[in-house]
């Protein structure tokens, strides 16, 4: 199911209450030139999964897709490990 050109992020899934949805935790690091420092930061996207293959905890990839609802931009490509 890989695309070219499309966005691919690693995270931690946080609830999967709703039916073929996702909320997933994505961490990042980045480096802040100005203060030397290093810094983190999280985000969480909405994921489409189709046949309700992951579950809390586990640790999925998820890709960039066109809009599926208001808030659902991105779908489950694979369970990397189970919770």
């Amino acid at each position: 199911m890989e695309r070219v050109g499309r966005k691919i992020k690693t995270g931690i899934v946080i609830s999967d209450k709703s039916d073929k949805t996702r909320i997933v935790e994505v961490k990042r690091d980045f480096r802040v030139p100005m203060y030397e420092k290093v810094m983190k930061r999280r985000k969480k996207y909405y994921a489409h999964d189709e046949k309700n293959v992951s579950h809390a905890g586990d640790k999925i990839r998820i890709m960039e897709t066109r809009p599926l609802s208001k808030l659902k931009r991105w779908i489950v490509v694979d369970v990397i490990k189970k919770a």
